[in-house]
């Protein structure tokens, strides 16, 4: 747990059989008007809350838990983190937040060899992850949230509702599993995925002015280069037909 600065604050994904999704908390502290960016793997729920208690941060001031997307490792923990946060809502893109909340799973595992090891792996039950939506993101919305603004940008590509958030004040990037440092990316190859989407989305990113670039796995980056996320575009453009 640290803070990257005023305003955000980084809880690292533990990885263990698959990734644990970073999570962020954002908001200038005094404003008792912070989200949670994404919750992380089945098993976290304590180390994440606990974490955010020793940051020095009261659960009630946490108004929403926003998800970039609902892959397994992002939403896992979700069901017990929103337990923990009894009037925090849940807001999620349309093109994920419809077929969870109708039960459609797909969104959650990906592929149907990854549900049945999961399923073995941590004894899921079936509909663990259909979940209510308070508000249903489209992307271009601006948030006003805790005294900051942050845009909404739907990046799809790496899943059918992936979402950004950006704070032009701040060039700060939280872009999910779209784009990581080291020149790295999400995988393009699960349900609702599309490559030429990917490479639209890290396109439409590298447009952005970003200094600190927030993924959902691996090191955050405080001091982005110029033309980073541009480059990576590059790198991976043939790779994203």
């Amino acid at each position: 747990m640290k803070q990257v600065v005023p305003g955000v604050v980084f809880i690292e994904g533990r990885d263990e059989f698959i990734p644990d999704a970073h999570m962020y908390v954002i908001g200038e502290p005094e404003s008792g008007d912070l989200s949670i960016i994404d919750a992380g793997l089945m098993g976290k729920e304590k180390y994440k809350v606990d974490s955010i208690r020793e940051s020095g941060i009261d659960l009630s001031h946490i108004k929403r838990v926003i998800m970039t997307h609902t892959h397994l490792d992002h939403i896992g923990c979700l069901p017990e983190i929103l337990k923990a946060l009894p009037e925090a809502e849940l807001w999620v893109h349309a093109a994920e937040a419809e077929p969870m909340e109708k039960g459609d799973e797909r969104v959650i595992y990906g592929m149907d060899m990854f549900e049945s090891m999961c399923r073995a792996q941590y004894g899921i039950r079936p509909g663990a992850f259909k979940l209510a939506v308070d508000r249903k993101l489209s992307g271009g919305e601006t948030l006003e949230m805790g005294g900051m603004t942050w845009e909404v940008l739907h990046i799809p590509g790496h899943s059918p509702g992936s979402i950004a958030l950006y704070c032009p004040a701040r060039r700060i990037l939280i872009p999910g599993d779209v784009v990581y440092a080291d020149y790295a990316i999400g995988r393009f190859d699960l349900h609702g995925a599309s490559g030429p989407q990917h490479r639209e989305s890290l396109f439409r990113l590298a447009e952005l002015d970003v200094d600190i670039l927030l993924p959902g796995h691996n090191r955050i980056m405080t001091d982005v280069p110029a033309g980073y996320i541009r480059e990576t575009a590059r790198q991976w453009e043939a790779y994203l037909t």
